[in-house]
């Protein structure tokens, strides 16, 4: 390929600037670059909520969103997951203390289904019976907080930090707790993609 060619191809490359979805209140993320705006779909973009509230005290909750419509210059983004660092996550580890984590599949009011993964730490080693009925507190509060809110509401509840603190003030009466968090949001299927699977489980149920 001559040099004119390869120059060429760099000329035809367009930059598209990355834009956060509507309830990160279109925070640029950053460029990416593509011959063609369908290279662009589907791409996934990592930042820090530091980075997006310009707050280096959170640049431990990492964000990942996937790039869904493209403009003329302009990539949007859906958020598809939250993460705490592992780092933050080991930081939180003490000796003779429990941790007492969940994995919990829930739908919002708007069907988004959603993996939340509360953890609870503890100021003390806690027993079986003590762990299971946090376990259950952090399930029943997760599960509540879906049932009421849009998609939108539960990732802001769990960014912000809400949840973890409901959960903390619940669950601190049945054993001492030193930290809750959410260590990971996960989207799991949009609505879409879960209507799609009720009516393909009903079309199933009525063959049978």
């Amino acid at each position: 390929m001559s040099e004119r060619s390869v120059s060429k191809q760099k000329q035809e490359k367009r930059w598209y600037t990355v834009m956060a979805p509507e309830m990160f209140d279109r925070a640029e993320l950053g460029e990416t670059p593509a011959d063609e705006p369908e290279q662009v779909y589907d791409r996934t973009i990592q930042t820090t909520l530091g980075e997006l509230q310009n707050d280096p005290s959170e640049n431990n909750t990492k964000l990942t969103f996937q790039v869904t419509d493209v403009g003329s210059d302009t990539a949007y983004t859906e958020f598809i997951q939250h993460e705490l660092t592992r780092d933050y996550l080991r930081s939180l580890t003490r000796r003779g203390t429990s941790k007492v984590d969940a994995f919990i599949t829930v739908l919002t009011t708007d069907d988004y289904r959603v993996q939340v993964q509360p953890v609870a730490y503890t100021t003390k080693s806690a027993d079986h019976s003590q762990e299971h009925a946090i376990r259950r507190t952090m399930i029943d509060l997760v599960e509540d907080a879906a049932e009421e809110r849009t998609f939108e509401g539960l990732v802001d509840s769990i960014v912000e930090g809400r949840l973890s603190s409901a959960i903390y003030g619940e669950a601190k009466t049945i054993y001492p707790l030193r930290r809750v968090e959410v260590q990971k949001t996960r989207v799991e299927a949009k609505p879409e993609e879960v209507a799609a699977e009720e009516e393909a489980t009903v079309a199933v149920d009525e063959e049978a």
